[in-house]
């Protein structure tokens, strides 16, 4: 076994009592992720699932691929690991190899009964250049297929490329762990967070510059206004065909029997008279 600083051995003491699981496998883990540069890690222990892989911003996979919370703890320490071997001294000096960074790597995990596929990962920044360049720079990208994926943490987004169309999601206070595709049915993307398993589909969509270009023309509701004006000659009604006097006083009376008969109340009688009168 790889040997530990004594400050890295309490540090394994203390990730082990916390989440429950053995030292050796916290120490599996802090080999790992020491191997990919603190970044990213490969890993095999039978408490964590088997084989599994892990990346900073990116997925997280291990072998009981139904398990997430066995993923969400993994993640977890992989990621406390990574900061203690950034700010740390975990291993003795003599022993520590020149790490030659890998550009990327690539797992498939399969099982039977399993329908989803894992993303091939690149880890650290950079890479991001065929993004959009507001987006900042991408933690991690994965890409199957036709479909690509990058992380934006400091901008809290998610963009994928699907056949080169480009949608960018708000991903909010999720910590990505993970990315897989759904094979066959909606061929759905979901990805693993604090809160388990996600459906890219159900986050928000962030309309870029392009997308809020399309809402310039706005002038129509302009011409609505301007219609209004033609009505204003609405009070020439009033001054319908002329009445003769006879003719109006003829209808009055004709107003004034109904009143007295009650068929007319006193409003509409006198509201009557009134425009007849208005006729003279």
């Amino acid at each position: 076994m790889q040997q530990l600083t004594a400050y890295a051995q309490n540090v394994v003491a203390d990730i082990s009592n916390r989440y429950g699981v053995s030292q050796d496998a916290v120490i599996t883990l802090l080999v790992a992720v020491n191997n990919g540069g603190g970044t990213q890690a490969q890993f095999s222990h039978p408490e964590l699932g088997g084989m599994g892989q892990w990346s900073s911003g990116g997925m997280t996979m291990v072998g009981d691929m139904f398990n997430n919370g066995l993923k969400y703890t993994v993640s977890n320490i992989c990621g406390e690991l990574s900061s203690q071997l950034a700010q740390n001294q975990m291993f003795p000096p003599a022993p520590q190899p020149k790490f030659a960074p890998s550009s990327s790597q690539s797992q498939s995990q399969s099982s039977g009964g399993y329908g989803g596929t894992s993303f091939s990962v690149q880890g650290g920044f950079g890479g991001g250049s065929s993004w959009p360049a507001e987006l900042g720079s991408p933690s991690s990208t994965g890409s199957q297929n036709n479909l690509r994926y990058a992380v934006f943490p400091q901008t809290r987004r998610l963009a994928i490329d699907m056949n080169g169309q480009i949608t960018v999601y708000d991903i909010g206070d999720h910590n990505i762990g993970g990315f897989s595709q759904q094979q066959g049915g909606d061929q759905s993307i979901t990805f693993t967070s604090q809160y388990g398993t996600v459906r890219v589909a159900d986050l928000p969509v962030v309309p870029m510059d392009g997308n809020s270009d399309q809402q310039a023309p706005a002038p129509a509701p302009e011409f609505i206004p301007q219609e209004e004006p033609s009505q204003a000659p609405g009070p020439a009604q009033n001054s319908g065909p002329s009445m003769s006097s006879d003719e109006v006083f003829s209808l009055i009376e004709k107003l004034a029997d109904l009143h007295s008969k009650g068929i007319l109340s006193d409003a509409d009688y006198e509201s009557k008279k009134a425009e007849l009168l208005s006729r003279l």
